[in-house]
This record gives structure tokens, C-alpha cells and sequence, in this order.
């Protein structure tokens, strides 16, 4: 999911020469098939377009596939037709009647891989809040000098990034002397692609750096957690916005259409997901033992319950 169109691109070329069009490797099937019908090459700019199209179009695909196609199995659509689920798995019911009014914002920075995941919980997020107050930016990388927005939003005071860390502060203890209106930057990926975007992007190390201070459970059963107290992106942003707003009943709201997924999804055949964690804890993890030593040891430290 995280290929990059070009990389793709290359690789469906390399399976075209093993099939005897040697020195061929690098184009696209469609170059290729082209100049064999006596049709000029593709131009360097006329590839990268219709790579970034079909790029374009596979995650529309994915974003479709997230809240599900409304024709799917002949199913009617919802008659709100904000999720575009079958009306049997429609969320809208669960979505506040209107968007809550808060007065923290929030920035979610979206690995790329992320953005074409069928489960992701950013959506449903999304449609819990005003447009205004949850803005999400995709990307690895975030220079100054192309998101000067979100430079300014760094430097700000009223700047919050969540993250945690050995030099975070709980957010708890933040929100008793932190100004409000406030902003909350929260990245969303895996832990490794949160790691790499945290680190190698020094706009993120600018705001005050917190971390939620929770012992519950993640109610996201069906995608597999690294540890047993790891949430999802909706359910931080959910705990974060309780704190800030110091109201409880949002992070309810928010989490209802969470849970509604999670129901429907396993009405229809999924399984629940343990963490990492837990398969290993109790003999049940059953893929082959990562040989990248730095891999290895974080399953050791999560057996030996060592706070990774």
C-alpha cells in the first residue's frame, strides 16, 4: 500500500522482460504495448502523469472500499448517504446529528500508506467535528518552505503534538494550565511509520510534546495493536479532546461509530485481533520470528512486559 506509482511501475516492467522483451524492463506495460503497435514512446511527463492517475484512482477505490460501495451485493444505499455503506452496515445513525462544537483543533499528519486502508478510523473522526477543527495533511515529509501553515501551527504556543516519549508530559497535567483554544497534532500510522514521520521532520519537534496517561484497551478489535494499551488514531483524538474540552461525553460520541464498525465487521466474518502482545504472552503468535535484530528485541521487551 505504501509503493510509490513509480516503483510499481518498474516492477510490472521487470515482469515484462523476464517474458522475453529484454531492455525493456524499466517502461510500463503501456509503453511497451504501445510501441509494439507502431505508436511513438511515451514522453518521461506523459508516465509520470498516467502514474500518478492510476495512483489517483487506486485510492479512490481504497476510500471507496472504507466505507463500502453502496450497489455492493445489491444493497440499497443509507438514505443519508453520508457513509455510503449498505443500509445494513451504515454508520450515519451513529455520527453526531450535528458536528460537536469544540474549540481545540486538530492536525492529523497521515502517512500516505494510511490514506488507502480500508478500516482507517480517520474518516470516522472526521465526521464527528467541524471541518474546521480536524484538518488532515498526508504525507512523510513536512518542509517549511511547502506548509507554511503548518509551520506557523508548530511554532504557536498553543501547540500541542501527541506523541509519547520519555520527554512527554501527560496530557492530563497540560490541560490544567494549557491556553484554550489549543491545537493537537496527532500522527496517524503504523507505529514505525509515526516514528519516521515524528523524527524525521524537526517541524513536529517544535510544540510541546504530550502522551495520554491510559490503561484501557483499544475497542479497535479488528486491526492488530503492537501492545494491549495501543489505540487508534479516533480513539486518541477522542481521549484528547475530553481532556482539552473537559467534557466526557465527547469522547462517547466520538467513539460510538468506532464501535459500530467494529460490530458490523465482525457480524460479517472478521475475527478480533489481539495485540502483539497478547499472541506472544500467551503462545499464540504465529508468524515466522522477525530476523532484523532491532524487530526481535521489541518482541522480546513486549514478552518481558518492558515499556517499549
Amino acid at each position: 500500500g505504501g509503493r510509490s506509482a513509480a516503483a510499481a511501475g518498474e516492477e510490472r516492467g521487470a515482469g515484462s522482460a523476464r517474458g522475453g522483451q529484454r531492455g525493456l524492463a524499466a517502461a510500463p506495460p503501456a509503453v511497451v504495448e504501445g510501441e509494439a503497435r507502431g505508436h511513438k514512446p511515451l514522453s518521461v511527463a506523459s508516465r509520470t502523469g498516467r502514474s500518478v492517475g492510476l495512483r489517483r484512482v487506486r485510492l479512490r477505490r481504497g476510500a471507496r472500499r472504507a466505507f463500502g460501495s453502496p450497489e455492493a451485493r445489491g444493497a440499497e444505499p443509507s438514505q443519508g448517504g453520508g457513509c455510503s455503506r449498505p443500509r445494513k452496515v451504515c454508520l450515519c445513525p451513529f455520527f453526531p446529528v450535528h458536528p460537536l462544537k469544540v474549540s481545540t483543533c486538530l492536525y492529523i499528519i497521515q502517512h500516505p500508506a494510511e490514506e488507502s486502508r480500508v478500516l482507517r478510523t480517520v474518516p470516522l473522526l472526521a465526521a464527528c467535528l467541524p471541518g474546521d477543527k480536524c484538518k488532515v495533511l498526508i504525507g512523510r515529509r513536512f518542509g517549511e518552505d511547502r506548509y507554511p501553515e503548518l509551520a506557523a501551527v508548530c511554532r504557536n504556543s498553543s501547540t500541542l503534538i501527541l506523541y509519547p516519549g520519555a520527554e512527554a508530559a501527560n496530557l492530563e497535567d497540560v490541560a490544567l494550565i494549557f491556553p484554550s483554544p489549543s491545537t493537537i497534532i496527532i500522527i496517524d500510522g503504523t507505529w514505525s511509520q509515526a516514528k519516521d514521520i515524528f523524527y524525521k521532520n524537526s517541524l513536529f519537534r517544535l510544540p510541546k510534546q504530550v502522551q495520554l496517561k491510559t490503561s484501557i484497551s483499544s475497542q479497535y478489535v479488528i486491526r492488530t495493536q503492537p501492545t494491549n494499551t495501543c489505540l487508534s488514531t479516533l480513539e486518541c483524538a477522542a481521549i484528547a479532546l475530553a481532556i482539552m474540552e473537559k467534557n466526557d461525553g465527547i469522547r462517547e460520541t466520538i467513539l460510538r461509530p468506532l464501535q459500530a464498525l467494529c460490530s458490523f465487521q465482525l457480524q460479517h466474518g472478521a475475527q478480533i485481533h489481539h495485540s502483539k502482545e497478547h499472541l506472544l504472552k500467551n503462545g499464540l503468535y504465529d508468524k515466522p520470528m522477525p530476523k532484523n535484530k532491532r524487530k526481535l528485541r521489541r518482541m522480546e521487551l513486549l514478552v518481558n512486559n518492558v515499556k517499549i
